[in-house]
């Protein structure tokens, strides 16, 4: 088949073209630049972590380190996964824009999370205080006490949101497949 996609990087492309929904060809571009920065920010963290412990013989720290990788592995995969989905079953079966629809927007919710979790995860010294903002001659008050209520969560708790999501698009890929 001369229009195979021939891997997850050929997938792109693949799933841009072949899909009708405008909605997931643009979550194909920005899930593609959003694996990069998040792919790169693991990779010079990866690098970091090695510089800082490079004189320390292996072990535990070794066992972080691959730790490191396999949680940037956890966001990178629900970010790749509905253009996966989407590909492979342009190539299989056909797909319809309902479907393309549905795991582009599962996409999104799926970048929000992890920006939930990254908030619900910021250390108390690091936290900013949440402020109201002005769009054009209107102050927004609603996100001051969602982002509060963010902050004054357990750490852990950031967890739950992007796994809830990943499972979710999976969960979604079995229900509309």
């Amino acid at each position: 088949m001369a229009d195979d996609y021939g891997g997850v990087i050929g997938a792109f492309p693949y799933a841009f073209r072949h899909s009708e929904s405008w909605l997931f060809k643009c979550y194909v571009l920005v899930g593609a630049l959003a694996t990069g920065v998040v792919s790169l920010f693991v990779a010079f963290g990866l690098v970091v972590l090695i510089g800082a412990t490079a004189g320390v013989p292996g072990g535990s720290l070794t066992l972080s380190r691959s730790f490191y990788v396999l949680v940037g592995l956890f966001v990178v995969a629900p970010l790749v996964a509905p253009v996966l989905f989407v590909a492979r079953r342009h190539r299989r079966t056909g797909s319809k824009p309902r479907y393309d629809l549905s795991l582009a927007l599962a996409g999104f919710v799926f970048m929000a999370s992890v920006y939930v979790g990254l908030l619900t995860s910021v250390p108390p010294e690091l936290q900013t205080p949440a402020e109201p903002f002005t769009v054009g001659q209107t102050t927004v008050l609603a996100l001051v006490p969602v982002v509060q209520l963010l902050y004054d969560l357990p750490a852990v708790y950031g967890l739950v949101p992007p796994v809830a999501c990943g499972v979710g698009i999976y969960g979604l890929h079995r229900l509309l497949r």
